[in-house]
């Protein structure tokens, strides 16, 4: 599987790993517009639903065991959550709050969707988003709802697969097929998926090299 994600050239990763490789700090949490940041460097924000492995991949991306919060208990997170990067400071990661908690009261889903949506719609710093998809499940109802948000919102995103290695090849490679076959058919989707492992580093390298490509 190891030609199952879209090539970067050396030189692309090995840029990709310097800029990761230098500070990283958690700079703020926003539970609404008013407490963001400057809107000043740009952003990429990474977007899934509860338990789909956000945190562990963010801990991966930037080489840090515990950047980002991992919690076994679905919908926790309910802020934008800042981290930047680079010193000096070259572009911020935002973890978006997780969607789809099927047990979560209907105030918080509402506060969840005026948040993700204001901030998507109004975020000129924002330069790509990155939603990510169990690769055990492939793309759920649920994760079509964001999907269509950020085409309305005209955002750009490019979709990543977590939890590879939790799945057989065979099947892994169908889920892929059908998740590139509907990011196809969306106005606002990069063509081509990422599909990663944070346990097993599949696809961390060429991630951050996404990352960087989308902030120019």
């Amino acid at each position: 599987m190891s030609d199952i994600n879209p090539s970067f050239d050396a030189d692309a990763i090995e840029a990709a790993r310097k800029r990761f490789a230098g500070p990283i700090e958690f700079l703020k949490s926003a539970p609404a517009l008013n407490f963001l940041p400057p809107d000043d460097v740009p952003e990429v924000a990474f977007a899934g639903r509860s338990n789909v492995g956000k945190s562990s991949l963010l801990n991966a991306l930037t080489g840090r065991k515990a950047l980002a919060r991992t919690s076994v208990t679905p919908g926790r997170t309910q802020e934008l959550n800042f981290f930047d990067v680079g010193d000096p400071l070259a572009f911020r990661l935002v973890d978006m709050p997780g969607y789809g908690f099927a047990k979560a009261p209907k105030d918080i889903v509402k506060k969840w969707r005026f948040l993700v949506n204001d901030y998507l719609r109004g975020r000129q710093a924002l330069k790509r988003a990155l939603v990510l998809i169990d690769s055990r499940h492939g793309i759920k109802d649920v994760d079509r709802e964001i999907l269509e948000m950020l085409d309305r919102a005209a955002v750009s995103y490019r979709l990543v697969m977590t939890k590879a290695d939790k799945v057989k090849a065979s099947d892994l490679a169908v889920t892929v097929a059908a998740t590139e076959a509907e990011a196809r058919k969306r106005a606002a989707a990069h063509p081509e998926i990422i599909v990663t492992s944070s346990e097993g580093g599949m696809g961390i390298a060429e991630l951050r090299a996404a990352v960087v490509e989308a902030i120019g």
